[in-house]
């Protein structure tokens, strides 16, 4: 499967959150999907590593190995990168107009719709789009986008185990 995922969700593969265990499961190498992300979420998820090992979520040991373990998997290319232009851009800020977005958070869903286009144009699959903010996943779906929340698929099972 093809799948758009923002760095609100992509954090959970490095760092533990509750919907950690479905994201580990949609990104492991097994499940054979093609994951995609634009350039700039890169910087947000190693920000958002940052901020947890300021703020003591992980321990200084924990954070760079998070860190750099996502930084190998870039290296890898083990993610596909949607590249910012100026027309992703314009539609980015368009995406603002239609919804309750914050600046990044509509870059991801114009890079998500940019994805699902050329996608089309190709006759390939649409790709669902991740995203652990609710909003976001409510704007996605009403540009028609297939969105998943990595938390909806958590249960206390998992987070027992993990």
């Amino acid at each position: 499967m093809l799948w758009y995922v923002d760095s609100s969700a992509l954090v959970k593969r490095y760092a533990p959150e509750f919907g950690s265990a479905w994201i580990k499961s949609l990104l492991e190498p097994r499940a054979e999907n093609s994951i995609y992300i634009v350039q700039i979420g890169a910087v947000e998820v190693a920000a958002g590593l940052s901020r947890k090992g300021r703020t003591k979520e992980l321990a200084q040991k924990e954070y760079a190995a998070a860190l750099e373990l996502f930084m190998r998997d870039i290296k890898a290319e083990e993610y596909n990168l949607v590249p910012i232009d100026s027309a992703l851009t314009n539609l980015a800020i368009e995406l603002t107009r239609r919804h309750p977005l914050r600046g990044y958070d509509a870059v991801h869903l114009a890079a998500a719709l940019r994805l699902n286009q050329v996608l089309a144009q190709n006759e390939f699959p649409s790709a669902s789009f991740v995203s652990a903010d609710r909003l976001l996943c409510q704007a996605a779906a009403k540009e028609g986008l297939s969105a998943e929340n990595p938390d909806d698929h958590e249960s206390s099972e998992s987070l027992k185990r993990g």
